[in-house]
């Protein structure tokens, strides 16, 4: 009678990698011969010099296969091993083989950083630099999820990303991840190693709670996303602000300065947030404003530009008193070099955006929607209100010298939406390209869209202020109505001509952009319909090709969604994680404003407990 027995197969049988990188994972198989039911331990042998397999060993059922991964550090040598994986199972014993490249480090990779939310300073969404994932391979027998990274806490924040980062002791692509807990991680991007963990907590403090307002809870640390320079400091810094409560009640609002390689704090690190700004407006206190950290969030994206970080405050729901405030701090000194309130005089005016961040132009002029909040329409000889309060409003700040309302444009109903919470805000901004109309003017553009589901273009160097006279908003350079069929708590994508949105219960949908001009209709939708909040989209593309915009379906209380479509027809959809079989993609319930990161053949996608990482399958 034939005794019981296994084979051992790998996946794939070959494999190049160069020094301080990581390959992608490999799979070890073994299956039962003649109704083999042991388990069998595994040994990985014949690794070079400087290569190392994560995990060393494995420890198998018949048929159920697991993974390894091989790391080459920066100091492994060129070289052609065949890599021996041997299985035993008592006195049985078997052997697959793998032929392992080994090539000399690389100093650039094909990798971009993406150091700020929606990959620039734009806020347009889109890596163009991305040569892994393509039209033909984004599926869901190719492409699926590949890995969890567990972190403390929801991840509101997106994830950042560098490409050859020197930590822990090798050169890797890293992945930065805030979370609520008040913690910033740092993982292998490749492996899902964690290199460092910092928390942001002071000495008997802990994470805010959650006023009372559902927005973002149970706990208040690091909402907004982090900013990354590669250039300050010994290694590079990365940006973020905390939010703590200490054990006398007292709240308090930081900006901490963390070494990328370490997580350390840098000197001079955290800074406490606190302002002031003339006006009689909520909170004031003998003739100034007063911010109080304890009635605001930093939900806004953290934005850096010319050595400044922005920073825009949002209140907790609409729980009063608070205003609109724009503080900038210096970079190197961490200290504040700026403050703005928009609404100094009134209440209310906040800046969340759903989480986009500020943006910024080529000569360092601001850009953002603000929410609900007071609007004064008696006004000085220039169009601007008389008392400085440009609640609900699409904004221009200048940044030389003092940060100041440069241009504005408000809507012709601003008082009345802002009563019915009707606001603009409620949206994130995009800055368009340079656009050139048909007779060849060239155009500087801006879009956004908030709750009235209406969105807005404005023409930056002449946003067109306020006309309340006529019921048609005639004053701005387009309007378009009618075409999302719902409100607007997202920030659109833009790529090759087309502008992508996702509105409350509506399709994803393409808008082109012709002769300067926004289509009044899409051009294509998804056939899913985006439940609240709708969906921010992220792009990749090779260039102009391969172009694949990424949209979540994501909310605290339901299984979050990842759906990959075509970019020239969004009828096309070439993937979503709940296609495989037994749940193999799925990565629980999502987090209500997140948008995916997708960068070097991956996609991250912040969850309630961690990053979900997705890339092409082992095979």
């Amino acid at each position: 009678m034939p005794q019981p027995d296994f084979s051992l197969t790998v996946s794939p049988t070959s494999l190049t990698i160069a020094a301080g990188t990581t390959g992608p994972p490999v799979s070890v198989l073994a299956t039962a011969v003649n109704s083999f039911s042991g388990t069998v331990s595994v040994a990985i042998g014949g690794l070079p010099g400087g290569v190392t397999a994560n995990p060393t060993t494995l420890t198998l059922s018949p048929g159920t296969a697991q993974t390894t991964t091989l790391m080459a550090g920066t100091t492994a040598a060129v070289s052609t091993p065949t890599v021996t994986f041997t299985g035993t199972s008592g006195s049985l014993t078997h052997s697959a083989s793998l032929a392992l490249t080994v090539q000399a480090a690389t100093s650039m990779t094909i990798a971009p950083d993406v150091t700020t939310y929606h990959d620039d300073i734009a806020r347009d969404g889109l890596n163009a630099q991305e040569t892994i994932l393509t039209l033909s391979n984004v599926n869901s027998t190719q492409f699926g999820k590949i890995g969890f990274d567990t972190v403390d806490g929801l991840v509101d924040a997106e994830p950042l990303y560098l490409a050859n980062v020197t930590a822990g002791g090798k050169l890797r692509n890293v992945l930065y991840v805030a979370t609520e807990h008040d913690s910033v991680y740092a993982f292998d991007a490749d492996s899902g190693a964690q290199i460092w963990m910092t928390s942001l907590i002071g000495s008997g403090e802990t994470t805010s709670d959650n006023h009372g307002c559902g927005q973002i809870t149970p706990e208040i640390g690091i909402t907004s996303t982090p900013v990354i320079d590669r250039k300050q400091g010994s290694d590079g810094t990365l940006y973020t602000v905390g939010m703590t409560k200490d054990a006398s009640g007292n709240y308090h609002q930081r900006l901490h300065a963390l070494d990328i390689v370490t997580g350390a704090e840098i000197s001079g690190s955290p800074t406490e947030i606190s302002a002031s700004y003339p006006g009689t407006g909520d909170n004031a206190s003998n003739g100034n404003v007063v911010f109080d950290p304890s009635q605001y969030a930093e939900r806004a994206a953290l934005l850096l530009v010319n050595g400044a970080i922005y920073t825009g405050w949002t209140s907790h729901c609409d729980s009063g008193p608070y205003t609109g405030w724009v503080m900038a701090y210096s970079e190197s000194t961490l200290q504040q070099t700026q403050v703005l309130n928009v609404t100094p005089n009134g209440s209310e005016g906040s800046i969340w955006m759903s989480g986009d961040g500020i943006a910024a132009d080529s000569s360092g002029n601001l850009y953002f929607l603000d929410a609900n909040g007071t609007y004064d329409t008696t006004f000085d000889a220039n169009g601007f209100p008389a008392k400085n309060d440009f609640g609900n409003a699409m904004i221009k700040l200048s940044t030389g010298g003092k940060l100041a309302v440069a241009d504005y444009f408000q809507t012709y109903n601003t008082v009345t939406e802002s009563d019915d919470d009707e606001d603009l805000g409620s949206g994130g901004e995009v800055l368009l390209p340079d656009q050139t109309d048909a007779s060849g003017a060239v155009h500087h553009l801006i879009v956004g869209a908030g709750k009235d589901s209406n969105i807005y273009i404005a023409d930056r160097d002449n946003m067109g202020k306020f006309n309340g006279s006529s019921p048609v908003d005639s004053n701005i350079y387009q309007e378009v109505s009618g075409a999302l069929a719902g409100q607007v708590y997202s920030t659109p994508a833009f790529f090759n001509g087309a502008l992508f949105y996702g509105a409350v219960g509506d399709a994803l949908k393409a808008f082109p952009v012709t002769n300067a001009k926004l289509a009044t209709t899409a051009s294509s939708q998804s056939a899913t319909a985006f439940p609240y909040p709708g969906t921010t989209p992220g792009v990749s593309a090779n260039g102009t090709q391969n172009g694949i915009v990424w949209a979540l379906e994501s909310s605290l209380s339901a299984p979050g969604v990842l759906h990959a479509y075509n970019a020239t027809n969004l009828a096309h959809e070439l993937y979503n994680s709940g296609q495989a079989s037994n749940g193999r993609d799925s990565f629980g319930n999502g987090n209500k404003f997140i948008t995916p990161l997708i960068v070097n053949g991956k996609v991250y996608v912040g969850t309630q407990t961690g990053v979900a990482v997705f890339g092409i399958l082992a095979q």
